[in-house]
């Protein structure tokens, strides 16, 4: 089964005649129990579940219509990106699955309220945002199951992009990868907020994708990962389902360093932290001592991001006053988009 199997599974029956243009939105997530490593690498099939939390306004924009040249004309934050670019690449090469006629090229734009390749889920919600406008311009009308299995294929944290709140990406069994999509919990929870702190907006020097092979082939601690992921989403949940801040944020922060040292145990290591990075992450412990209730979560980079709840929101700023708060389940009045997007 390859990616464009899947694709025309999904879309058998379903219409090719696009609309003159579509507009979607996707969040980007943070894993709180995290995804590393894949099963199979072709259909983005993950080892083990994980669980996530969406980001609010900070996210993916996408505009997408057909394209008026010979090959697809690709925009981010309103510049034009070389075909060559490796950016351009992997876009074009998942449009490709989708295109109804050789010939037919794609006009698309996306802005990105969230540093790009840098540890943010930027491609997870660029993916989720696709599969949306996709599914707006051909008027699939496709149910949200499938369209997480679609944007799976772009990007496998994308699966957890296209719902808010707390989404749980299921690994799945099957080889062809129909039973691994993601899902939205039930529970909210209206105080709980994430702090984005930018450290380095740069592009990551080891992309996510590689990293992960890298870990599966020769990292010897490997195996004792997906045992950890069961017992930290089990304990996660209970977390969730009590609104237990510190309970939470202390199998995010856990299982976070885990990961990371999985990293740094692959060969060659992967050390995504930067001197900012070691230095915010001393601020939260020595915070936490004098009696903040304040933890951390970190993806494939060198950024940080804050979990905490609303009583203790003045004290992070203060402690970090280039924080972005996000409410994740406060309304969009009450979650404003970044002042730079």
């Amino acid at each position: 089964m390859t990616p464009r199997d899947v694709v025309a599974r999904i879309l058998a029956g379903r219409g090719s005649t696009p609309r003159a243009v579509a507009n979607a939105y996707a969040p980007a997530n943070i894993a709180l129990v995290k995804y590393w490593g894949k099963r199979d690498e072709a259909l983005n099939l993950p080892v083990t579940n994980s669980l996530s939390i969406s980001l609010g306004p900070l996210g993916s924009h996408v505009e997408l219509a057909r394209g008026a040249g010979a090959a697809d004309a690709i925009w981010l934050n309103g510049e034009p990106i070389p075909a060559e670019s490796s950016f351009a690449r992997r876009a074009s090469a998942f449009l490709d699955w989708f295109r109804p006629a050789p010939d037919f090229t794609f006009d698309l734009r996306a802005r990105n309220t969230v540093p790009t390749a840098a540890g943010f889920a930027s491609s997870a919600s660029g993916f989720a945002a696709l599969v949306k406008a996709l599914n707006a311009l051909f008027g699939w009308d496709l149910p949200p199951r499938e369209q997480s299995i679609l944007a799976r294929l772009g990007s496998g944290s994308a699966a957890r992009s296209l719902a808010d709140g707390f989404v749980e990406w299921h690994a799945g069994a099957a080889p062809d990868g129909m039973d691994s999509f993601a899902a939205p919990l039930e529970a909210t929870w209206p105080e709980l907020r994430v702090g984005a702190l930018v450290l380095c907006a740069a592009e990551k020097p080891v992309g996510s994708r590689e990293g992960m092979r890298r870990s599966v082939a020769t990292c010897e601690f490997y195996r004792e990962w997906p045992a950890r992921v069961a017992r930290d989403l089990a304990e996660l949940k209970t977390a969730i389902a009590a609104r237990d801040i510190a309970a939470l944020g202390t199998v995010a922060e856990g299982n976070a360093l885990a990961m990371h040292a999985l990293m740094a145990a692959t060969r060659p290591p992967l050390v995504y932290a930067l001197p900012e990075t070691m230095t915010a992450l001393h601020a939260i412990w020595a915070a936490r001592r004098d009696g903040l209730p304040l933890w951390f979560t970190m993806d494939a980079g060198p950024n940080v991001k804050l979990i905490f709840t609303r009583a203790a929101e003045s004290q992070v700023r203060a402690l970090f006053p280039a924080v972005q708060v996000v409410a994740p389940f406060a309304s969009p009045a009450e979650n404003p988009p970044p002042a730079h997007s």
